[in-house]
């Protein structure tokens, strides 16, 4: 199995509804204020089940979704095919998207399961498809040093804030037996230094810079803006 016949497949990686409901608020609220402005042309590149997209949608022009898996599109096409500015793109009409026609891309909690070639591709996708005065959204990247034991500490913490900490004590003793952790064991997840993440950018056409603030609950992680050169 791979990372990507992972997320093509069946799995839960929340301990119950509250930890969904606040890990997709955040995320939502945390990409809304990065939106240049309120009629910008945004993409979710490996968006995953992406369920704050209708917070985010409200406070752009448009929205595309995309996901290498095809099950998670099937998905999202039916949670979100009523919403206007909601486009859930197959891998055709990503390739066919407009050069330089958006405002801002966001990548976020996606390159730690991607090869440094894959994420140097998808950088190239990026080039091509942000406007010159767009921006790109590298968020959740884990550094070299972090380890297992650094996220189930975030973990721990957001579940005792948000009022799911006995859950989510179970949660890791249910991933301690699930696919995730074998294939994180297995594989593993990629980890980079931050100036790694800012030579492949600048390699790629963008200068980078790393933000203090990380998308999401986990801030053990790393977040960098991109613009183009």
């Amino acid at each position: 199995m791979s990372w990507r016949d992972f997320w093509n497949g069946s799995h839960s990686i929340y301990v119950n509804a509250r930890h969904r409901a606040l890990h997709f608020d955040m995320i939502g609220k945390d990409i809304v204020a990065l939106i240049p402005s309120r009629d910008a042309h945004v993409l979710d590149y490996g968006c995953g089940e992406a369920g704050s997209a209708e917070a985010v949608a409200a406070r752009c022009g448009e929205l595309y979704l995309y996901d290498t898996a095809s099950t998670v599109r099937e998905r999202l096409r039916l949670i979100y095919g009523n919403v206007q500015n909601i486009h859930v793109l197959s891998d055709e009409s990503m390739e066919v998207l407009a050069e330089h026609s958006l405002d801002m891309i966001v990548i976020n909690s996606v390159i730690q399961y991607l090869s440094h070639g894959e994420f140097e591709s998808v950088l190239d996708i990026c080039r091509r498809k942000l406007k010159p005065t767009g921006k790109l959204i590298v968020g959740d990247v884990i550094p070299k040093e972090s380890d297992a034991v650094s996220d189930t500490k975030a973990l721990l913490d957001f579940a005792f804030k948000g009022g799911f900490f006995i859950a989510a004590c179970w949660g890791l003793v249910a991933t301690f037996f699930s696919d995730y952790r074998k294939l994180r064991s297995s594989i593993g997840l990629t980890r980079y230094a931050p100036e790694d993440v800012l030579t492949l950018m600048a390699a790629h056409g963008f200068d980078g810079r790393r933000d203090p603030h990380n998308i999401g609950h986990n801030q053990n992680r790393m977040l960098f803006v991109g613009t183009p050169k």
